[in-house]
């Protein structure tokens, strides 16, 4: 007979809010400010009742000022706004696509031709390239001609991009990277 075991409900794990907000403010003596507010230095019990008479809530904005500083507003909205802005921030923020090209030690002049066009198209397009040379087996002898073709890969791309990091050998790697001309 198999033995059932029971789920153990799952708790909610209250998120804490970054502000402290109304009665979850400790200290005695705040500054006021906000809209429709005489800006000043309050007992906190006197500001939650201004707060509280214009509907909005206390949110304590810098709490390592002396005394500390909170504002007359609406959270919930405060809330909302700071997301949008975070929002637009972040799609604002340019994202760096770095597409690889794989080289053997000893590439053959069409190959090499053929991944260079390709090098050149992800150039044009604003990517970053990471071009590098894998060394299998005993072909790491070889490190002299995977660098050779690195720098001449480098020296044919050079009206599309420059060269970020020179070839350098990682274990079975040779890596170079080229960022793309503005």
């Amino acid at each position: 007979m198999a033995i059932r075991r029971r789920r153990q409900p799952t708790r909610r794990v209250e998120q804490e809010d970054k502000h402290r907000i109304n009665s979850k403010i400790t200290s005695p003596n705040i500054r006021l400010v906000g809209d429709n507010v005489e800006v000043g230095i309050y007992d906190t019990r006197n500001a939650l009742k201004i707060a509280d008479e214009q509907g909005l809530d206390l949110v304590e904005i810098s709490p390592k000022a002396d005394p500390p500083v909170c504002k007359v507003m609406d959270y919930k909205k405060f809330l909302y706004e700071q997301k949008k802005r975070d929002k637009a921030l972040k799609s604002k923020a340019t994202k760096v696509v770095v597409k690889e090209i794989r080289f053997g030690p000893q590439t053959d002049d069409h190959d090499y031709e053929f991944k260079k066009k390709h090098a050149e198209k992800f150039l044009k397009e604003g990517a970053k390239l990471k071009a590098f040379v894998f060394f299998k087996g005993r072909s790491i002898i070889f490190k002299e001609q995977g660098q050779i073709l690195l720098l001449r890969l480098a020296q044919d791309l050079e009206e599309f991009g420059k060269v970020e990091q020179m070839p350098k050998l990682e274990g079975k790697r040779m890596t170079m990277f080229i960022a793309p001309k503005k």
